[in-house]
């Protein structure tokens, strides 16, 4: 894969660097990760909340880096080229974007925030791209995808010099876009600046992250960055959901500015509508899809209202890239989504099994309800909260459990560093509002064991929290934990 090769000395001035050193050393790449380190590479020394990069310093410029871009003074003796700025995350964005040669200028990029439908909106636009017969890529919380070619994402939204890399071998690789999550904590971190955004969709803003933003105007303001151009320059194109009350702000604020926006709803007036939806638990979902192109019915695999939100949004992405209603006829009946989203875990077993993602309050009563207008019979319900996170939820996660669900089994998520007995006391506060029955059981496979042997015919048990992820934390150790294959090692013990 090919970059620019640019002296230290140009890039000091992309990022408004006090140079120190000869400024004539070459860089090929820029990292932030020592282990990438080789020659040519640039290293930014990063002060994170658990690892200082500057404790690497010594072994990436014995790896052959050109030097060293940091907040921080050269230390005494250092031989490399060193770059002081204000900001280590920002300069990684911008030095990344020049040696990159800037690939988002050469593809239609597409960014997608909010709270929930990140992931089922970044793949039915995926989708929805291949369906008109483009090559593109996707960076999403489950797997960062060129193609045919996927690899296990490492996070929502990887580092700035990451994905600039990554950009740059999708265009090398023949794609024409590419869609990414954008979470509001990497836009906040400043993995996102420097991006030239052809659209960028906000899908809705609930609750979550609040011990990292503190207050939803503070979570919103991190949004909102996205569509605002205090990332660089604002997205040509805003596709927003006014259905939710932070996404009518964030359009009144957009227009303002006099900028174009492609508005979508349920419930009201918009450029792009859904009437006359229909759910079937095994049909999947129907409704009347209304554009300013026509309108056309669409039929989808995806269960429930929830996901009409995200394939409104994505029909939007592809009307606005210029692609036909016909094709997004064909991506929307084939996409299955994203891993984990509502999906049910394939059994025999007169009841269903549905494993979804769902892990703050309104993600929750999304799902809930949408298996409450599917079920014929009780709805029973796993789910937890993680550890060292968003403790506001636990409550209004237990309270809405109890409130939707026939039978909740409450048990752990990933626990971390957190006592297990405390988060699931918690949770039990927002439970006992209601008179749902309820059991406790820390295990989170026995509590999956335990949920699904108590289904009677015509039931749905939801397991909830998970959804994708392999893997469980408890403590400081991660072990391999899949809701969906416990599922399946439950129902398989029911035929015993």
């Amino acid at each position: 894969m090919s970059g620019l090769s640019i002296e230290t000395g140009n890039l000091a001035r992309v990022v408004d660097a006090q140079l120190t050193g000869s400024g004539e050393r070459m860089v090929t790449d820029v990292i932030h990760d020592s282990r990438q380190a080789r020659d040519g590479s640039l290293f930014v020394a990063i002060r994170g909340a658990t690892v200082d990069g500057h404790r690497f310093i010594d072994d990436v410029m014995r790896r052959g880096a050109a030097g060293v871009i940091s907040e921080l003074d050269a230390p005494e003796g250092f031989s490399g080229d060193w770059l002081k700025v204000a900001d280590a995350r920002i300069a990684l964005a911008y030095a990344a974007k020049a040696v990159q040669g800037d690939p988002s200028s050469e593809i239609d990029l597409v960014g997608i925030t909010g709270t929930n439908g990140k992931t089922t909106t970044t793949y039915l636009v995926f989708a929805l791209l291949e369906a008109a017969g483009r090559t593109a890529a996707m960076l999403t919380t489950v797997e960062y995808r060129i193609g045919k070619d996927s690899e296990p994402a490492v996070r929502t939204t990887p580092e700035a010099s990451d994905t600039q890399r990554f950009l740059r071998k999708a265009i090398e690789s023949g794609c024409e876009s590419a869609v990414m999550e954008a979470s509001s904590q990497a836009i906040d971190l400043h993995r996102c600046d420097g991006l030239g955004f052809r659209s960028a969709v906000f899908t809705n803003l609930t609750r979550d992250h609040l011990d990292y933003h503190h207050t939803m105007e503070n979570y919103f303001d991190a949004k909102k960055k996205l569509f605002d151009g205090r990332l660089g320059e604002a997205p040509e194109t805003s596709i927003v959901n006014v259905d939710d009350p932070w996404g009518r702000k964030l359009v009144e604020d957009i227009r303002a500015d006099g900028r174009k926006v492609i508005t979508t709803s349920q419930l009201s007036d918009a450029d792009i509508t859904a009437v006359n939806v229909e759910v079937s638990l095994l049909k999947g979902t129907s409704f009347e899809l209304r554009t300013p192109e026509g309108s056309v019915s669409i039929d989808s695999p995806l269960i429930g209202r929830p996901h009409v939100y995200n394939m409104l949004s994505a029909s939007a992405v592809a009307l606005d890239l210029g692609h036909g209603l016909d094709s997004i006829v064909k991506g929307l009946s084939t996409c299955v989504g994203a891993p984990g989203r509502f999906e049910r875990v394939p059994s025999d077993a007169p009841f269903a099994v549905i494993v979804d993602y769902a892990h703050t309050d309104d993600a929750l009563l999304n799902t809930l309800k949408t298996a409450k207008d599917l079920a014929e019979g009780r709805i029973i319900t796993v789910m937890g909260c993680g550890g060292d996170r968003d403790k506001s939820k636990r409550a209004p996660m237990g309270k809405i459990a109890g409130e939707y669900s026939d039978l909740v089994v409450v048990t752990s998520d990933n626990p971390r560093t957190e006592d297990p007995v405390k988060i699931i006391s918690e949770i039990e506060e927002g439970l006992k509002e209601s008179e749902t029955p309820y059991l406790a059981c820390t295990d989170r496979r026995e509590a999956i064991h335990l949920a699904i042997s108590k289904a009677r015919p015509r039931d749905v048990v939801i397991i909830a929290g998970k959804g994708h992820e392999t893997y469980q934390i408890i403590g400081s150790d991660k072990f391999h934990f899949d809701d969906r294959e416990i599922a399946a090692e439950a129902l398989e013990a029911l035929e015993e």
